[in-house]
């Protein structure tokens, strides 16, 4: 639940896959000859005068296709790492590409696809994407068109998937955070692809609704950031395109809140007044996604295993209240088993825990009326 903090860039790097009969390459970057971007999208992103798209927020993808036997991924990145995808298929990894153009090539020559997703966590700096180039002799084809199930995800760290790759609690000797995160593997993006849904992961390690991990950066918390589509930009505000609207909305905001006892000179004197104003504020916040997605769309508000029945408890009553003032498409979600074994960074939950809970999250979205 600690927050990522800014890093120094590292060299270029280029990690391949092992899939047979695939090579990945890094060519100079070639702009002028970059078709114009035809990709499938509904991660936050502002269009830049270049062609270019910015983005910052955790799980952005972008999907295309085309016909050949290569295709390249236009990035300006120093920050983030990427896994592409050919025909479902991961082939490499980038790790903080920079300023290149990335290339997939020796693949049959047919029609394929492509998904370029990006697995850390960048808070403090941006990436920009400049859309998909054919090898020569081949073409970008039209976008795949967008899925009609949507599912939008607002958390933490655990949304996040913050450390889920590493197998050890401890991740500082290899590799560290960002290294060991891949959003791809969280449970929202597992459940939303099992489901068939185009998803947006709106997660921010460390922040709370009311107060942020061990009570660090007062005077902000999730909501601060929430409504940004560049989260390094004060003021900056994400233009909600008519094309987004999603049928369910999942919330897990709290484990920060609750995770630490309080330390002197916080706002709250006691738990319970923690617990009061977190209430106010979540319900500000539902009011405001109610207002943004209206009444059709379904929000779950969910809690995790914390030790102490707080966090569950608080948020359950949130759900009962919103029901008992006529809203019946608010529902609860707690989720635990003995079998999550917390082996991520800093106990975070593993990867195999996150395809634990996603089932669990599937199961509890097939009792919802979704009427998708």
């Amino acid at each position: 639940m600690e927050t990522p903090q800014p890093r120094s860039l590292s060299r270029r790097t280029l990690v391949t896959g092992a899939a047979a009969g695939l090579v990945a390459g890094v060519a100079a970057p070639s702009w002028a000859s970059a078709a114009p971007p035809r990709f499938h999208t509904v991660g936050r992103v502002v269009e830049a005068a270049d062609g270019f798209v910015r983005y910052s927020w955790p799980g952005i993808h972008f999907e295309g296709r085309f016909r050949g036997r290569g295709v390249g991924m236009v990035l300006d990145d120093s920050d983030n790492d990427y896994d592409v995808q050919i025909d479902g298929t991961t082939t490499a990894t980038l790790v903080t590409p920079g300023r290149t153009t990335a290339w997939i090539k020796g693949l049959a020559d047919t029609e394929h696809r492509v998904r370029l997703v990006k697995r850390t966590e960048s808070p403090w700096g941006e990436g920009r994407f400049g859309g998909f180039v054919a090898a020569p002799g081949g073409v970008i084809l039209a976008r795949p068109p967008a899925r009609r199930r949507q599912i939008e995800y607002i958390g933490d760290s655990y949304t996040v998937g913050y450390g889920n790759v590493s197998g050890t609690r401890d991740c500082s000797n290899n590799g560290g955070v960002n290294r060991n995160t891949d959003a791809d593997l969280s449970f929202g993006a597992l459940a939303a692809q099992s489901l068939g849904a185009d998803y947006q992961v709106n997660a921010f390690s460390g922040r709370g609704m009311v107060r942020n991990y061990n009570g660090g950066s007062p005077g902000t918390d999730f909501r601060t950031y929430y409504d940004r589509a560049l989260l390094n930009i004060e003021g900056d505000v994400w233009r909600k395109p008519a094309s987004w609207r999603p049928q369910a909305v999942v919330i897990g905001l709290g484990l920060n809140d609750f995770s630490t006892p309080l330390n002197p000179g916080e706002s709250w004197a006691t738990e319970a007044e923690l617990v009061t104003a977190y209430e106010s504020a979540y319900h500000g916040f539902l009011d405001k996604l109610r207002a943004r997605y209206g009444p059709r769309t379904f929000l779950v508000v969910s809690a995790a295993s914390l030790g102490t029945t707080t966090f569950a408890d608080t948020v359950e009553r949130i759900a009962r209240t919103r029901n008992a003032r006529g809203d019946d498409r608010v529902g609860h979600w707690y989720y635990d088993d003995p079998a999550l074994d917390h082996l991520g960074c800093d106990w975070h939950p593993s990867a195999r825990d996150h395809r634990i809970i996603s089932g669990l999250l599937e199961e509890h979205l097939a009792t919802l009326p979704l009427c998708w």
